[in-house]
């Protein structure tokens, strides 16, 4: 697995592992230096932009409290000393019980096929050689990737696995700010939001919440390009040393992420198609009726504009990083960027 050297001093050691981390920012959130930045999380998780979920400031304020390693719930950031991970029950990646397959499996499957992160996987999966209609075989989880959000134990039908979350939590979503722009769903780790089928004239939530499969992370309100979406941590589940101060710190406010890309355009590829700027979230959510497809009906738009046949960005600091208008463009005219953090 990839390891980063966010920071050394002396023999301690901090270091991110891209591949476990979810884009939650709980260890922004807990940093009492502000040191780390999350950012461009729903580019990140759809794949359209070089980067990662955490960056550091470098700024040299960072006292290596490991808070941020502390909180993690997958285990994606690590204190080190001399060379060696710290783990003990004041982790919660370590305090959190294990999700384990016991000896009730039938290796029907049924697991690895609703697993959001396929960390399931079945082995030497056969008839019984004794004759019994029965399978034989090993069902594997990948503890390094799993999130705990239990869809497994929810499906299984010898109620055979066994799991634990790492928060309780509140999920709140704005629907008259919310520009349904699947932000939120393309970044759920737990695959706890989702987009329900509808009929012609039915009306129904724009983004629908699985209660049972939130881990209340908060990747989503990190992604949300419009701050539709709040989610609060009100306790950490397992048995975590010292979890009292850090549920009083988690269950603040968290802070909105930073902006860690840059919108950039050629105005040679584009086709003045004007289909970014309607799915634009940030521009939607500022008149109805340009999210209806009314493209000239606004004078100004906030984030995106069509002027003399191209695109132009009009304000780079008014974008939520989601990279919607990427994903519909036809001819690759718009993109984000890496934006240097300070």
């Amino acid at each position: 697995m990839r390891a980063v050297i966010l920071d050394e001093r002396e023999e301690r050691t901090q270091v991110y592992l891209p591949e476990k981390c979810i884009g939650c920012g709980t260890c922004v959130q807990i940093c009492p230096k502000g040191e780390l930045v999350i950012g461009s999380v729903g580019a990140v998780a759809r794949g359209l932009i070089d980067k990662e979920f955490i960056e550091k400031r470098m700024t040299g304020a960072c006292v290596f409290c490991a808070l941020c390693a502390r909180v993690c719930p997958t285990g994606a950031l690590e204190m080190r000393v001399a060379g060696k991970a710290e783990k003990d029950d004041s982790y919660l990646s370590f305090a959190l019980n294990p999700t384990l397959v016991d000896e009730r499996c039938v290796h029907c499957g049924l697991c690895a096929e609703v697993c959001p992160w396929g960390c399931i996987e079945l082995e030497d999966r056969r008839l019984a050689g004794d004759g019994s209609l029965r399978l034989e075989g090993k069902t594997l989880i990948d503890l390094d990737r799993c999130v705990h959000c239990g869809w497994c134990a929810a499906v299984c039908p010898k109620d055979a696995i066994t799991f634990q979350k790492p928060f309780a939590g509140e999920f709140s979503r704005n629907d008259q700010i919310c520009q349904a722009c699947r932000t939120c769903v393309d970044v759920c780790p737990a695959n706890a939001l989702f987009n329900r089928d509808w009929q012609q004239g039915e009306i129904v939530e724009k983004v629908t919440h699985r209660i049972d499969a939130c881990i209340y992370c908060g990747a989503c309100a990190q992604a949300c390009p419009v701050a539709a979406i709040v989610v609060k941590k009100t306790a950490i589940l397992p048995e975590m040393k010292g979890k009292k101060a850090f549920e009083r710190k988690l269950s603040e406010a968290a802070p909105r992420p930073d902006l860690t890309s840059i919108l950039m355009t050629d105005r040679d590829a584009c086709l003045g198609c004007g289909n970014c700027v309607i799915v634009c979230p940030v521009n939607a959510l500022s008149d109805p009726y340009l999210a209806a497809g009314h493209l000239n009906e606004l004078e100004k738009k906030p984030l995106l504009e069509v002027e003399n046949g191209a695109i132009v960005v009009v304000d780079q600091d008014a974008c939520g990083s989601c990279a919607t208008c990427s994903l519909i463009c036809p001819t690759e005219a718009i993109w984000l960027e890496r934006r240097e953090v300070v």
